[in-house]
């Protein structure tokens, strides 16, 4: 460390300055130390980070878990950030770097403004005048509060004469005599069907802030809602169904099975429409639907009414929709995530050079189609005609030459005979614009229902799942169209104890009530 070129000749005061040079170059190789201490740990988590966002599928486990997984590697991140800036802060006020992704505040929240003056007084006696100021925004919670609602009634009489008594009627409520309003209650199903959380929690809670409501009166309200709401449940689903092209899926749904002390598994059904890839008219929506089962008889049942495309994934049981229904005209647009699954899980822990290439070009198609995302049908059919086709063309060739290299009974020949079992249907997006590659759209809107499923466990009862698809059914064709769920259950739940006629029910759909 260099010295003062003006160094002092006491004896004392040399050493002096001597001693705090030493100390201080020991506080910086403490400090370095420190700092490469904490990019070693940077590294690992890093590293961790890596391994868990783009690890194989088998490292990341179950997908809540691998974000559960996520969250405390980046918690960890920010500790060791937080530390570096202890020791060496930052030179400006405010100068610390916020993450990617920290949100955006929006409009629409209130705004409680604080004002910090400075002394507006002069050191020469004259006051400051205002040339500009500096305006910051940070996002404040304020825990969720109780509050008692109280109406007062006030009873009249005529002095003068004796023409009774005048009190304004009471308003309507979705649970007469209860003590709910109706955004309680809205507030207690979005948190079990949005939130994912269990209504004994939602009891707990309630407690802290010493509110008692017993698990039971909960399910009580909850149960009158879904009973008010499936009108609406019912327009949505008819209104689905009058789409001319949807999205189908199923997944499992435990429900317990009285008297035996088991789990039977029924289904949930998903129609979806997503037509936002080709810039479509209609709003996106999806209704679920429970069943006893699985089979194709179910899915025909649902689909009563609907004439059109249905796109879907390889399961046996949508062939059957088309034996019941000879009369009404129903295509099956097969789904290429699921064609592309079987190549990809051939090439997970063996060599298959086979597999590997229809990956290749299953990609290329992929490619093409991030190029047509957000265009209309018929820009989304001319390139597809255009550069699809005839890389379709190249793999048909491959498919039937590939068949015969393998065993139609091996893992790699199993996987080619699906392709090509199905090849009619996954090829008809070349023929409509409308049509996507894949079903991930109604898949995306059943992950929330893995994730109840996950929490729950199981559905107590048959008429219990009912409520659960209807209810997930509306919350989740909110989420689709960016409308707040809390807001809308609200208000279609006080539009209907309002007595909005039936005739109009079409109007509380989530598109056409936010409007």
């Amino acid at each position: 460390m260099p010295f003062p070129a003006d160094l002092p000749d006491d004896i004392d005061a040399l050493k002096a300055i001597i001693m705090a040079s030493q100390a201080k170059m020991m506080a910086q190789d403490g400090i370095i130390e420190r700092k490469e201490d904490r990019i070693i740990r940077l590294e690992k988590l890093l590293a961790d980070f890596k391994r868990a966002l783009y690890g194989a599928k088998s490292e990341k486990g179950h997908p809540d878990q691998y974000h559960l997984a996520l969250e405390d590697i980046e918690t960890a991140m920010a500790v060791v950030h937080a530390e570096d800036e202890a020791i060496d802060p930052p030179k400006t006020a405010g100068a610390t770097k916020s993450p990617k992704g920290r949100g955006v505040l929006p409009k629409h929240l209130p705004r409680v403004e604080e004002v910090i003056e400075p002394d507006v007084t002069c050191g020469c006696g004259a006051e400051r005048h205002v040339i500009g100021e500096d305006v910051s925004e940070r996002l404040d919670i304020v825990p969720a509060q109780f509050r008692v609602l109280v109406t007062r009634r006030p009873k009249y009489a005529c002095r003068s004469c004796e023409a009774g008594i005048v009190q304004a009627p009471a308003k309507p409520r979705l649970i007469e005599g209860g003590m709910p309003t109706e955004a309680t209650i809205a507030s207690v199903i979005v948190s079990k069907y949005a939130d994912h959380l269990p209504l004994y929690r939602q009891s707990q809670i309630y407690a802290r802030q010493g509110v008692d409501i017993d698990r039971s009166t909960l399910a009580f309200w909850t149960g009158k809602a879904a009973h008010e709401l499936k009108p609406v449940h019912d327009a949505l689903l008819a209104h689905l169904k009058r789409s001319s092209k949807l999205f189908m899926d199923e997944t499992p749904a435990p429900v317990l099975d009285p008297g035996r002390g088991k789990t039977k598994k029924g289904y949930f059904w998903a129609l979806a429409r997503d037509d936002r890839g080709w810039n479509g008219p209609e709003p996106p929506g999806v209704a679920f639907t429970y069943a006893p089962g699985r089979s194709g008889t179910y899915a025909s049942e649902i689909l009563q009414g609907f004439e059109g495309i249905l796109q879907v994934d390889g399961y046996a049981g949508y062939n059957r929709v088309l034996d019941l229904r000879d009369n009404a005209p129903i295509q099956l647009a097969y789904c290429w995530a699921h064609a592309r699954r079987k190549l990809f899980d051939l090439t997970h822990h063996n060599v298959a050079p086979i597999a590997e290439e229809g990956l290749k070009q299953i990609a290329a198609l992929y490619r093409i189609e991030k190029q047509a995302r957000s265009t209309s049908a018929e820009d989304r059919l001319a390139l597809r005609q255009a550069k699809s086709a005839p890389k379709i063309a190249t793999f048909t060739t491959w498919l039937d030459h590939a068949r015969t290299q393998v065993s139609a009974k091996s893992p790699t020949g199993e996987a080619l005979k699906y392709i090509a079992k199905y090849w009619g249907g996954l090829i008809l997006f070349l023929d409509d614009g409308r049509i996507e590659m894949d079903s991930n759209a109604v898949e995306r809107t059943i992950r929330p229902i893995a994730l109840q499923r996950k929490n729950a466990l199981f559905a107590g009862h048959d008429a219990g799942a009912q409520n659960w698809a209807m209810l997930a059914s509306l919350i989740e064709t909110c989420k689709l169209n960016q409308i707040e769920p809390h807001s809308y259950l609200t208000g279609v739940l006080t539009a209907i104890v309002n007595g909005h006629k039936q005739k109009d029910i079409e109007q509380l759909l989530p598109w056409n009530y936010a409007a």
